[in-house]
């Protein structure tokens, strides 16, 4: 046995009961090719560049990858982080850190032993 399919187009219209009406807003064809108004943000202005120039990719990772990458503990990183010696991102409850932070903190952290 199937399950009875329903149409739009198969609506009735019982005396005494209300006509079921479409949802949302009506549309007009006026109303969709409106133009914006030059002193509108949207309206770009003349000499505006259309795209714009890519920024360079920063890559953030977490304290974890931070310990895997450094061979040390996530208490390590975090004890970095929170001594000001690694720079980080806090997003909500957790950091994240710029790879080039990491790279950076190595780098300098190189002891020359004779």
């Amino acid at each position: 046995m199937t399950m009875p399919q329903r149409h739009a187009a198969a609506t009735v219209v019982r005396p005494g009961m209300p006509i079921p009406r479409p949802m949302g807003r009506p549309m007009n064809a006026a109303a969709m090719a409106r133009p914006v108004p030059a002193q509108h943000p949207a309206a770009m202005p003349i000499g505006r560049p259309a795209v714009p120039a890519p920024r360079a990719a920063v890559t953030f990772l977490t304290v974890a990858e931070v310990a895997s990458m450094m061979r040390v503990s996530k208490m390590t990183v975090y004890r970095l982080v929170h001594a000001g010696e690694l720079a980080a991102v806090r997003v909500g409850r957790s950091f994240r850190v710029p790879e080039r932070a990491v790279q950076d903190y190595l780098r300098d952290a190189y002891t020359d032993i004779a």
